[in-house]
């Protein structure tokens, strides 16, 4: 087994928009399962401010998981109760083995 295989530690849910209005908006709550694949999770960074009058806290995070296609921003990974809100998908283009979904809590 590879490194990269042995990383896979965390059984993650990756979801997608379920739908979307008739002027093309997702549909506020609407998610469906897109798949539940292994994936490492990586908190990268994090920082406080405040927005409104209330203290936010946004924490980054880099997911990595193998190479699939269809991911895009926009969609969501949850686990262990935590919903990461994914930013951008980096692919490897280099040896197309994995890809990192770049993500946010928001809390």
């Amino acid at each position: 087994m590879s490194a990269f295989a042995q990383t896979l530690r965390h059984l993650v849910t990756i979801q997608a928009p379920a739908g979307r209005d008739p002027i093309g908006q997702p549909i506020p709550g609407g998610w469906t399962e897109f798949a539940k694949v292994w994936a490492d999770i990586r908190h990268t960074g994090g920082m406080e401010a405040i927005k409104a009058g209330a203290v936010t806290t946004t924490v980054q995070a880099s997911i990595r998981l193998r190479q699939r296609a269809g991911l895009h921003a926009g969609m969501r990974v949850l686990h262990d109760g935590t919903i990461y809100k994914v930013q951008a998908v980096l692919p490897d283009k280099e040896h197309r083995q994995h890809i990192d979904l770049v993500c946010e809590i928001t809390k």
